[in-house]
């Protein structure tokens, strides 16, 4: 098969969809791996890099479009990218199609085949795709709420791990996964006083056998939700509904229960934001503030570190691209795990969530 690698060419989107060791992966196994020029200059990974573990460089998106079976990327496809999209070609990205209408249908009339990474699913409920980048974000959301509590960027002023004699902050965490355990990890860490909620108690009991004294946990609703708002000094939006949208579990009218200078991070905002408030931003403009309350909603946090980012996810999608790179259809009916990562066929919504967002149910096939 031919595989395309593009540039990513969303806001500061400094991934790629491969290191030169998955296309050495790839070409070993003899099929003809394409990457645009610079593609992993951010990453870390130099064109000559590409050249030597067997890939073909390509000067524009145009051209690797053109050429390729099936593109590996990061993110989903931009506006410039619909007209690039053949019939029948195979994309393999992050999508996140239930919080983005246009996309959808943009998708949906390029007939081509979209595998989702966020839905591929093994039986357990893990998400082996998600998961890295999840981690990454994670970890994120605490460096970066700890950066804007600061007073210069409207924040509370507030160390979140204290000092001696003074307080350490306190943090909210929506959402015990594997965003919500690492952010509770890096608070933790810190020294920061942390309250992770969910309603999932299986999650709970994990999380109070793994974390210190100093992490507890608290079953998820709204009553639970606003005492702990008056308090709490950074709060992070750490759900997810696989392939659906986030539920709203903080309203407008619950921002008044909030002190100014609070902190909201919301890793949820790819799948449209478990705070009815939040608003996708980007690194190049990454907060802003309503009723006082400070927001940071990148929509691709784990872009700002694409060299570990981009090493935690070829680690997990090579296999599966080795798998697509023999032909779709017979890769995803041996490999029910694969499978699910199906969300637009040829035309057709095949993911049930997706359908549902918009309430198109009628047209699920």
């Amino acid at each position: 098969m031919k595989i395309g690698v593009p540039k990513e060419i969303k806001n500061n989107e400094s991934r790629v969809g491969m290191t030169p060791a998955g296309v050495l992966e790839l070409t070993k196994s003899g099929h003809k791996v394409f990457v645009q020029s610079t593609a992993g200059d951010n990453s870390g990974f130099l064109d000559e890099d590409y050249s030597a573990s067997g890939a073909e460089l390509l000067p524009t998106i145009e051209d690797l479009y053109a050429k390729s079976d099936m593109i590996v990327k990061v993110k989903e496809p931009i506006e410039k990218e619909y007209p690039l999209i053949k019939e029948n070609q195979v994309i393999f990205t992050y999508f996140h199609f239930a919080s983005n209408r246009e996309l959808t249908e943009a998708m949906i009339n390029s007939k081509s085949v979209c595998i989702a990474y966020e839905t591929v699913q093994e039986p357990s409920g893990a998400l082996p795709l998600l998961t890295p980048m999840s981690e990454v974000a994670g970890r994120m959301a605490i460096q970066q709420g700890a950066k804007y509590l600061e007073k210069p960027v409207k924040g509370k002023g507030l160390l979140l791990g204290g000092v001696p004699g003074v307080r350490s902050g306190k943090v909210l965490i929506l959402g015990a996964g594997t965003v919500g355990i690492q952010a509770a990890k890096m608070a933790a860490g810190l020294g920061a006083q942390v309250t992770i909620m969910d309603v999932n108690m299986d999650r709970l009991r994990h999380v109070n056998d793994i974390m210190p004294s100093h992490v507890v946990t608290e079953f998820s609703n709204e009553y639970n939700i606003r005492k702990h708002l008056r308090t709490h000094d950074l709060i992070i939006g750490a759900v997810l509904n696989t392939g659906a949208k986030a539920p709203k579990l903080i309203t407008r009218n619950m921002l008044k229960e909030m002190e100014p200078g609070t902190v909201i991070v919301d890793v949820a905002v790819d799948q449209g934001g478990c705070i009815e408030t939040s608003r996708p931003t980007s690194h190049e403009d990454p907060i802003y503030i309503i009723d006082d309350v400070v927001y940071y909603c990148v929509a691709n946090m784990p872009g700002a570190v694409p060299h570990t980012s981009t090493l935690a996810l070829t680690n997990v999608t090579l296999p599966y691209i080795l798998k697509l790179a023999s032909g779709w259809e017979a890769a995803c009916s041996q490999d029910a795990v694969l499978s699910k990562g199906l969300n637009i066929v040829k035309g057709k919504i095949v993911y049930e969530a997706i359908a549902e967002a918009f309430g198109w149910e009628e047209i699920l096939t």
